[in-house]
């Protein structure tokens, strides 16, 4: 019993303490009225920490976007009227790399409503050009026939067309008997200092059957014995190019062959082969374009002389600059922003900058007018040795086809891809147009070499020549380094392509003539000035 009323007494005594606690914890002060004492030092009561659990990051991946291939190109043509009863394939390019196995009867068709015998023809696939070819089996009616690519067409990676690709030609009745031609050829025949790396290309004046452009119809060889390398015909069926797999042995005579085993889409062949002669040197090829560096933004550069310009038609989509010092250096331009520098205009003679004009002189009105600007002469004076520097390099590269025409007039003449030097000194185009044809390659180079004048236009003042770009030939990639002076269309009219850098200034058209010149350029003028009359520059996207 005295032990149960022990722990009795300790109980009461626990729970006295308790509430002393309690009172104390709710402010209570003095004398405690149960244990008669000073008060117990507060209970203090730390709430527990607070643990933040932050939400799970969710990372959506970004959407994949899915390209469907498309039908690019194709033979015969939509719409196109007289083919040919005897054409004995139809054939398709795609966008991108397809797979071959799903290119077939099923999936690429003819059908002429006049004759089923031309329906269910073989297909073939080259991936090298990313064209599908449906062989005829029988001739064609006089007909309207639909060709088509459905979805069951599926690129590599398995993607099929977006939807059916459709197209209509008409059919004669009459057959196909002219043989194809081979003109031009790359290098040219008889050509001398070919850089080792070059390829070996050659247009066809029609569409030619891919079945029938391959190595062992069109061939490279040397007294050590036949090339290695690999044929493609481009998209359009008409530029075929052979391209070693190595570079070819430094000044060593080659002969390219192409032979009659080549036939157009109607199985014409050609009338005999082919066969041309080039030199190798002991150098390689650029296989890039030059770089102007500071100077790629300038549509027309005035060396140290100035510009000027005649007329109220010129814009000039880019900048303009000169080095040249001392007023009226520069005349009949202005900066195409409110409160910008204008260069001597008057009512008859306005010329827009889009960009900004470069100078080290002081403009009519404008931030310059008090002054040249010191940052703005800076910047001219670099651009100037940068297009210095690019024409050293046009001087410089190793030349991959003969001076292409007597007397160095490129009037009516299609150039493939090359560095070309005048033997006479000059280059003109008088007389009817140049087209530069790329073949499919977006890189296509040419550089014209030429150590006195260019002329284009003529004969005489009164003609405008042009120069015409074709698959995918770039305005980026014409280069024209002129020893002395350019003159483009005197008489007005015409579009010029390329970038000129002239030592000696150039002249776009003459002042009274009211057809505008066209430049997809630039017009690069290292010493005299540049005079523009009624001038459009489109400076090339690098």
């Amino acid at each position: 019993m005295n032990q149960i009323k022990g722990i009795s007494r300790g109980l009461s005594w626990l729970t006295a303490v308790g509430m002393t606690g309690l009172m104390a914890a709710c402010g209570g002060g003095g004398q405690s009225s149960i244990l008669g004492a000073g008060s117990l030092a507060p209970v203090l009561l730390v709430p527990p920490p607070v643990i933040v659990v932050p939400p799970p990051v969710t990372v959506v991946p970004p959407p994949v976007t899915v390209v469907p291939p498309t039908v690019t190109v194709v033979s015969p043509t939509p719409g196109a009227t007289g083919v040919a009863t005897n054409t004995k394939r139809i054939t398709a390019g795609f966008s991108k790399a397809m797979d071959s196995a799903t290119l077939n009867a099923t999936s690429f068709t003819l059908v002429c409503p006049l004759s089923a015998g031309v329906s269910g023809g073989a297909v073939s696939y080259l991936a090298s050009t990313r064209v599908a070819t449906l062989t005829v089996p029988a001739a064609f009616p006089v007909d309207t026939c639909t060709a088509t690519v459905t979805t069951a067409a599926k690129d590599s990676t398995g993607v099929a067309l977006a939807s059916n690709y459709a197209w209509q030609f008409s059919t004669s009745g009459v057959a196909d008997t002219t043989p194809p031609t081979v003109a031009p050829v790359s290098p040219l025949n008889g050509a001398t200092n070919v850089a080792t790396n070059s390829p070996v290309k050659a247009l066809f004046n029609e569409t030619m059957d891919p079945l029938t452009i391959t190595t062992s119809t069109f061939t490279l060889s040397s007294a050590a014995g036949l090339v290695a390398g690999t044929v493609a015909l481009g998209p359009l069926n008409k530029n075929a190019t052979f391209k070693p797999n190595a570079n070819l042995t430094a000044n060593t005579l080659y002969t390219a062959t192409i032979t009659t085993a080549s036939t157009d889409l109607a199985g014409n062949a050609l009338v005999a082969n082919e066969v041309w002669t080039f030199t190798t040197a002991a150098t390689v090829a650029p296989t890039a374009g030059i770089d102007l560096n500071t100077a790629t933004p300038f549509g027309t550069f005035g060396g140290t002389a100035g510009m000027t310009n005649t007329g109220t038609l010129t814009v000039v989509n880019g900048d303009i600059g000169t080095i040249a010092t001392g007023s009226s250096m520069v005349t009949g331009f202005h900066e195409n922003a409110p409160g910008n520098d204008i260069y001597t205009e008057t009512p008859a003679n306005i010329g827009t900058v889009t960009g900004t004009i470069y100078t080290c002189t002081n403009s009519t009105t404008g931030a310059n007018s008090a002054g040249p600007s010191a940052p703005e002469c800076a910047i001219a004076t670099q651009a100037r040795l940068d297009a210095q520097t690019a024409y050293l390099e046009l001087v410089a590269m190793p030349v991959v086809g003969a001076s292409p025409a007597p007397g160095g007039n490129l009037a009516s003449l299609t150039l493939l891809p090359g560095v070309y030097k005048s033997a006479a000194g000059s280059f003109m185009i008088q007389g009817g147009d140049l087209t530069l044809d790329a073949q499919g390659d977006a890189n296509a180079i040419w550089v014209f070499q030429m150590a006195t004048t260019l002329s284009v236009g003529g004969p005489g003042a009164a003609a405008p020549q042009s120069i015409i770009l074709t698959n995918g030939a770039l305005a980026k990639n014409v280069f024209w380094q002129v020893g002395s002076f350019a003159t483009i269309n005197a008489a007005g009219g015409g579009t010029m392509v390329g970038t000129i850098i002239a030592q000696s200034g150039a002249a776009f058209s003459t002042a009274g003539n009211v057809n505008v010149v066209t430049l997809n350029g630039r017009a690069l003028s290292l010493g005299a000035s540049v005079t523009l009359v009624d001038t459009v520059i489109n400076v090339p996207a690098p």
